[in-house]
């Protein structure tokens, strides 16, 4: 089973395009931080932040165009996809997505704000 679940914030301005025939997609990155925490001998481990490229299609893409923006958390639902590419030495580079098929806003809502939850067509 290839299932992703994450809370975070937006951490830029989404960027949405539009491909072939008019479909939208959207291009989110979430930031995710694990709380820091104090061991019983006094060290402290720190706040631990990753960092996720959100890809979302469709009516989600065109949600996030109209009322995400920087700041607002998110709860995303997906897989994890993996992508390679070779860049321009022509080494081979990884890049890990996570592509999303539901989300919902859990910033306090906005009075233009839609339904807190859009499913996946």
């Amino acid at each position: 089973m290839n299932k992703v679940m994450l809370i975070g914030n937006v951490g830029v301005e989404p960027e949405v395009r539009y491909v072939d025939a008019g479909v939208a997609v959207a291009t989110v990155r979430l930031a995710t931080t694990e709380r820091g925490y104090r061991l019983q001998n006094g060290t402290e481990v720190p706040d631990r932040t990753e960092w996720h490229n959100v890809i979302l299609w469709r009516q989600l893409a065109e949600t996030v165009e109209k009322y995400v923006h920087k700041g607002d958390k998110l709860y995303i639902e997906g897989k994890i996809h993996t992508r390679s590419y070779d860049d321009r030495s022509g080494q081979k580079r990884y890049v890990v997505e996570i592509w999303a098929e539901a989300m919902e806003m859990l910033s306090p809502r906005r009075t233009d704000a839609p339904e807190a939850s859009v499913p996946q067509d």
